[in-house]
C-alpha cells in the first residue's frame, strides 16, 4: 500500500516505512509538486480541480459549480498554462470555460498530477507559465481491483469500480464510475436557487433565476469510463491503447446565464515505445491521440426563456450556444545518454477545431438563432470553424556536473490560426528556452535557480468570438489582431531538510509581453494586450513531532500588476491573483491502520484587484476540514470527514469579466459570485482485492 511522505525527496523514507495507511502524498521536487494517491483519499468528488486546489499551495479554485471546475496556477489560467491527461492535450469547448480541461477526468481514475511551475516545459505546446500533468491509473500484473461507494451532504452519491489483470506481456485495466448531487447549501443555507434570487432580485438580472419547477435540479450528474490495454510486444518494444469516456449532464452553473445540457468528451490514445535501436537512440517514443468535446449551453432552466422578447412579443425561448472542439496530436521523441548528459529532442504538432453556433426553439423545434431579424434563420455563430494548428521542434538536456544539476530546454513553434468567418487569419513563431541549475551543497541542504523564455499564441475565443446580441458576421467580441503572449521569468530558492523538520521556499519574477487581457468596459474587440508582472512566494515543508504526531504547512503570496491602465481606464491591478493563502496540517496515526488529519485553510482579504474590470473586495476566511481512516485486514477501508467544520459563508473566486457573470447592478463590479459549500459530511467505504 502507498505511504504518506511528510518530507521532501530525501528525508520521507524512514518515517513512510512505519504507515500503511493510503494518504494523499504531496512530493516537493525543486520545481515540481507532485500530488499522489488522489483517487483513493480525495472522496468528495469527482472534481480534479478542487482537489488540487486543497493539496497544492500554488493552485487556486475558479468555482462555477458543484463540479467542473478551473484552476488557476500563481495567478495563471485558461491557455497561460497547460494541462496533459496521459500525454494528450484536452481542451474545453465552452467559451466561457464551464469545461476547463481538469474537468475531463475524475479523481478516481487519476494516479498522480505533477505541477510544473513557471516557464520551464518545451515539450508540449503553449506553456506559458506553468504545466499540470495528469497521470491516470495503469494496468498491473494479477487480478484485482478497487470498488467504492461514497455519501456525502446535500444528497450527494459516488460509486466507482476498478479492474485490472494481465500478465508480462499484455495486461489490462477498466474503471467505471457514476455520481450525482444536488445543489450544495453555502453557510447561510442558500442552495444555488436561492443564491441567485437573494443576488437578483430587484434588479434587471431577475430573468437569470432558475424557473419554479426547475429550481430543485440537481447540481449535476457525472459517469466516467475508462479503459486501458498496455502490450508487452518483444523485449524492446512496448504498446500502450486507452480511452476515456466522460459524460456530464445538466450542470448547474447559476453565477453565469446558462447551464451546461450535457457535456461530453472522448480521449483517444495510442502510445508505443521502442528501446535501445542504437547509440543515440536509448528511448524512441511515439504518441498519437484525440479528443473530442461537445458542449450545448442553454437558458432553457432560467425565467428568461419563458419571458417574452419586447421586439417579437414572443418567448425568448431555449437560447443555446452548442459548442464542439477537436485535438488531435502526434508526438516522436528520442532520448540517447551522451557524455553523462541525458540528451531528448523531438517533433510535436497538433491541430485543434473549434465551432460553435447558437439556437432558439421555435415551437418545439430548433432553427439557427439570429439576433437581428432582418435575416430569419442565418447561422448565427459563435466561433465560425476556427483552426489552430500548431508545428514545433524541440530538445532537452539534463547534465550532471559534479554537485550540480543543469537541465537546458528550447523549443522553436510555427502556428496558423484560421476561421471560417470574415476575420483575418493569424500566423505566428517562436522560440522558447530555458535553464534550470540545482546546486546539492550536502544530503540536506541544495538551492536552485531558472530562467526561461516562453509563449503561447491566442486562442480563437481571444480572437473571433461573437456575442449572440452581435449583429452576424461584423463585430467580434474578440480582437483578431492580437498579438502572441511572451514569458520572460526567473525563479529560485533553496530546500533544507533537517532532522524532523523541512523547509523549501521559491520566489519568482515573471514579465508578461503583449499578455493577453480583457477591458470589461468594451463590447467590441474587449481583448487586448499589455505588458505585466507577476511575482510571489512560496514556503512549504513538515515537522515529524513523534512517530505519530506530525504537521506540514504551506504559505503562497503573489503579486500581479499591469506597466500601464488599459484605455479607458485607471487600475494597474492585475486580475485573478489570489491573495496570501496558509495551509496548516495536523496530522496523527494510532497505528499502520488508522489515521487522522485536521487542516486549516486561511486566505486573507482581497486588497489588491482588478475593480475596472469587474473585480471585487473580498472578505478572507478560515476553513476547518477533518477526516479520519481506517483500513481492515480483509482489504476494507472507511473514511468518515467533515469539510467547512465551522459552516462558514466564503468564496475563493474573484468577478474578472473574461468569464461572463450575472450582472446584478448598474455598477460594473456589481456581480455575482457563488459562494462555496458549508458544512459538508461524508462517509466513503472502499473494498480492495
Amino acid at each position: 500500500m502507498k505511504k504518506r511522505t511528510l518530507f521532501l525527496a530525501l528525508s520521507a523514507v524512514a518515517y513512510a516505512e512505519s504507515l500503511s495507511v493510503d494518504k494523499i502524498v504531496v512530493e516537493e521536487k525543486i520545481n515540481t509538486v507532485t500530488v499522489k494517491n488522489l483517487s483513493s483519499e480525495e472522496l468528495k468528488s469527482a472534481d480534479l480541480a478542487e482537489a488540487l486546489a486543497k493539496n497544492a499551495p500554488s493552485v487556486s479554485l475558479v468555482r462555477r459549480s458543484g463540479i467542473a471546475n478551473d484552476i488557476i496556477l500563481r495567478g495563471q489560467k485558461r491557455d497561460n498554462i497547460t494541462v496533459i491527461i496521459d500525454g494528450t492535450k484536452v481542451c474545453g469547448a465552452c467559451i466561457n470555460r464551464m469545461d476547463p480541461p481538469t474537468s475531463h477526468v475524475a479523481t478516481h481514475i487519476v494516479d498522480n498530477v505533477e505541477i510544473q511551475e513557471g516557464p520551464f516545459d518545451v515539450e508540449n505546446f503553449g506553456t506559458l507559465s506553468g504545466k499540470v500533468e495528469i497521470n491516470t491509473k495503469e494496468p498491473e500484473n494479477g487480478f484485482g481491483g478497487e470498488i467504492n461507494l461514497n455519501a456525502g451532504s446535500f444528497d450527494s452519491k459516488k460509486g466507482s469500480l476498478t479492474l485490472h489483470g494481465g500478465n508480462a506481456d499484455i495486461k489490462a485495466l477498466v474503471t467505471v464510475a457514476s455520481e450525482k448531487s444536488g445543489q450544495y447549501e453555502d453557510g447561510d443555507g442558500n442552495d444555488f436557487a436561492q443564491q441567485l434570487i437573494n443576488m437578483t432580485n430587484g434588479t434587471s438580472s431577475q430573468g437569470a433565476q432558475y424557473q419554479p419547477k426547475y429550481a430543485d435540479l440537481d447540481a449535476f450528474e457525472k459517469s466516467t469510463l475508462m479503459a486501458k490495454i498496455f502490450a508487452h510486444i518483444s523485449e524492446n518494444q512496448d504498446l500502450r491503447l486507452s480511452y476515456t469516456a466522460n459524460r456530464n449532464d445538466n450542470i448547474l452553473y447559476p453565477s453565469t446565464p446558462m447551464d451546461a445540457i450535457w457535456d461530453d468528451s472522448d480521449i483517444y490514445n495510442l502510445e508505443y515505445q521502442i528501446r535501445a535501436l542504437g547509440k543515440y537512440s536509448d528511448v524512441l517514443d511515439f504518441q498519437i491521440y484525440n479528443s473530442q468535446v461537445d458542449h450545448p449551453m442553454s437558458i432553457k432552466y432560467r425565467k428568461k426563456a419563458v419571458a417574452t422578447n419586447p421586439l417579437s412579443g414572443m418567448p425568448y425561448g431555449d437560447i443555446t450556444n452548442h459548442l464542439t472542439t477537436e485535438m488531435t496530436g502526434v508526438k516522436l521523441k528520442n532520448s540517447f545518454d551522451l557524455s553523462n548528459t541525458m540528451v531528448t529532442f523531438g517533433l510535436d504538432t497538433s491541430k485543434r477545431k473549434w465551432d460553435g453556433q447558437y439556437y432558439q426553439s421555435v415551437s418545439g423545434s430548433y432553427m439557427q438563432y439570429m439576433a437581428s431579424s432582418s435575416t430569419p434563420g442565418a447561422i448565427k455563430y459563435s466561433l465560425n470553424d476556427t483552426e489552430t494548428v500548431n508545428k514545433a521542434l524541440f530538445v532537452k538536456t539534463h547534465s550532471k556536473l559534479g554537485n550540480i544539476d543543469l537541465d537546458f530546454g528550447a523549443r522553436y513553434d510555427d502556428t496558423s490560426i484560421e476561421n471560417g468567418g470574415s476575420a483575418q487569419n493569424s500566423d505566428f513563431d517562436s522560440i522558447s528556452a530555458n535553464i534550470f541549475v540545482t546546486i546539492n551543497v550536502n544530503e540536506g541542504f541544495r538551492y536552485f535557480a531558472g530562467i526561461g523564455k516562453s509563449t503561447r499564441v491566442p486562442d480563437p475565443r481571444e480572437l473571433y468570438f461573437q456575442s449572440s446580441m452581435a449583429p452576424n458576421g461584423n463585430t467580434y467580441v474578440g480582437t483578431p489582431t492580437l498579438d502572441q503572449t511572451s514569458n520572460y521569468e526567473v525563479d529560485f530558492g533553496f530546500e533544507k531538510i533537517y532532522e524532523r523538520f523541512t523547509l523549501k521556499t521559491k520566489l519568482f519574477y515573471s514579465m508578461l509581453k503583449d499578455y493577453i487581457y480583457l477591458n470589461g468596459q468594451k463590447k467590441v474587440n474587449a481583448f487586448t494586450n499589455i505588458d505585466a508582472t507577476i511575482y510571489g512566494a512560496e514556503i512549504s515543508g513538515a515537522y515529524l513531532a513523534t512517530q505519530s504526531l506530525y504537521l506540514d504547512y504551506a504559505l503562497a503570496y503573489k503579486r500581479g500588476e499591469k506597466d500601464d491602465p488599459l484605455e479607458g481606464q485607471s487600475d494597474t491591478d492585475l486580475a485573478e491573483i489570489s491573495p496570501l493563502r496558509a495551509v496548516i496540517g495536523l496530522g496523527y496515526d494510532y497505528d499502520s491502520t488508522l489515521g487522522a488529519k485536521l487542516d486549516v485553510i486561511g486566505v486573507s482579504d482581497w486588497d489588491d484587484y482588478d475593480a475596472d474590470n469587474g473585480e471585487q473586495a473580498l472578505d478572507g476566511y478560515i476553513v476547518l476540514n477533518l477526516k479520519v481512516n481506517k483500513e481492515f485486514s480483509n482489504g476494507i477501508g472507511i473514511t468518515v470527514g467533515v469539510d467547512n467544520i465551522l459552516d462558514e459563508t466564503y468564496t475563493t473566486t474573484n468577478t474578472y469579466k473574461d468569464l461572463t457573470l450575472i450582472s446584478t447592478g448598474a455598477e460594473i463590479n456589481e456581480i455575482m459570485l457563488l459562494n462555496e459549500p458549508g458544512r459538508y459530511f461524508y462517509l466513503n467505504a472502499s473494498y480492495k482485492f
